[in-house]
């Protein structure tokens, strides 16, 4: 998708798509429609309506023209725009033959630069979601670590690690997960860190990349398994979000740390009833293999504040009850910090990508109580699974604000008319993390 802007001015919009059109001619008139979803609250109406004519020009590409008169109303548009334009058969062999398509914002010149800048985060959304739609036997621990190396330019750094260096820094946690697996797994590291920046803050950003889940010894039921190649969507989230953060030089400070690993069966895979320690001691009693997200954002959280995150949001596909609580449209989250809360929530609110609190309480503790070492990874009883992968987690946060995401609109199993999504990656946390970003500049 390509982004214009003009200026508004008098006459058919449909003249300046075309400037060989008449004044007067109606060949085109169904070109020009006026388009809503009165039934969706604020500005998702307009998201979706955009979302839908896009859809209605993907298969032949051409122009579209909008009039905004708002920030809000420009962001809506070209992200909607970027929802329906989008193309999730990668490996089709015409998908380079795709048509363009043009988006033009009629808006005041004011509003050009956040059309601009919506443009350039939605890229990276595509990107995002490309990543989860890529097929696990294509997009490996290993070939994530090297997109991430491709996002590296002016005060973006990237630095990847392997099994060795893993181990060597005594992540058994994270090491564990990938030992079924001939697959490398990778620690990929981000650091974007801008001249102007504030010095008080570093962001940490923890992303969750397991490129194949099978659940391992603790096996998922077959049905729909190949979606679990989109259980590295916060880990996808994380590295184009700081991309995107990087590419419009906004002076906040970016720490990202992503674990990328395949969670499969093999002669050594880790086992129900093993003991782990992490990075920061503590010993993980294995419940249950499948809970294997939260053990490698374990050693990961630790190295991002080890490594000077002042405040951390790790955003992983995490339970499967967290699914079943919101669908496929709100993700939930939880925080350790009301100032950081609040930023979070204003970033939700600009950005679109919709949230919803739960809590965290200290009674919530005895979910993760073992008999045999300091904490267990996941429990028998069928009760609060998110909040117990939070409390689980949280024991490897240290000090300072900490927000855990658990983004099941990462990745959805059937279509959304609404944003005229397909069954696949949506990007979702890709724009919230841009926009948190934002709010840490002030």
């Amino acid at each position: 998708m390509r982004v214009e802007t003009r200026e508004p001015a008098d006459g058919d919009v449909r003249a300046r798509l075309d400037p060989e059109l008449e004044a007067g001619d109606v060949r085109r008139e169904a070109d020009v429609l006026r388009v809503g979803a009165p039934d969706l609250p604020g500005h998702d109406g307009l998201r979706s309506a955009a979302a839908a004519a896009a859809r209605s020009l993907r298969a032949d590409g051409g122009s579209i023209a909008w009039r905004a008169g708002s920030a809000d109303e420009v962001r809506a548009i070209v992200d909607g725009t970027a929802y329906g334009a989008y193309d999730a058969g990668l490996f089709k062999r015409r998908y380079a033959e795709r048509p363009e398509l043009t988006l033009v914002v009629d808006a005041s010149a004011d509003l050009h630069e956040v059309a601009h800048r919506q443009a350039v985060i939605t890229r990276h959304l595509d990107a995002a979601r490309d990543l989860a739609n890529r097929p696990p036997n294509d997009l490996t621990p290993e070939a994530l670590a090297q997109h991430a190396h491709a996002r590296a330019g002016d005060d973006l750094t990237v630095e990847t690690h392997g099994r060795d260096w893993i181990e060597g820094h005594n992540m058994g946690a994270f090491a564990a997960v990938g030992t079924g697996s001939p697959r490398d797994p990778q620690l990929i590291c981000m650091r974007y860190d801008p001249p102007n920046a504030r010095a008080d803050v570093i962001l940490g950003l923890v992303g969750k990349a397991v490129t194949f889940d099978s659940g391992g010894i603790s096996l998922k039921p077959p049905l729909r398994m190949q979606d679990l190649k989109g259980d590295m969507c916060g880990g996808a989230a994380v590295i184009e979000a700081t991309a995107a953060i990087a590419e419009l030089r906004l002076p906040v400070r970016v720490l990202a740390v992503v674990a990328a690993t395949e969670n499969v069966q093999g002669g050594a895979a880790f086992k129900p009833g093993d003991i782990l320690r992490a990075s920061n001691g503590k010993t993980i009693e294995v419940v249950n293999t499948d809970a294997e997200g939260r053990l490698i954002l374990a050693d990961a959280l630790h190295y991002a504040r080890t490594q000077g995150a002042t405040h951390i949001a790790d955003f992983a596909t995490l339970t499967g009850a967290m699914s079943i609580a919101l669908g496929d449209l709100y993700a939930g989250w939880f925080c350790t910090d009301e100032p950081f809360a609040e930023a979070i929530e204003r970033a939700s609110d600009v950005s679109g990508d919709l949230l919803c609190r739960f809590p965290l309480h200290p009674r919530y503790r005895r979910y993760i109580d073992s008999d045999f070492a300091d904490i267990k990874n996941a429990s028998e009883l069928r009760e609060g699974s998110p909040i117990l992968a939070a409390e689980f987690l949280r024991e490897f946060t240290g000090d300072g604000p900490w927000a855990h995401f658990d983004i099941s609109p990462a990745y959805i199993e059937r279509r959304r008319p609404d944003y005229a999504l397909d069954q696949g990656g949506t990007g979702y946390g890709v724009r919230l993390i841009v926009e948190l970003a934002s709010e840490l500049t002030k």
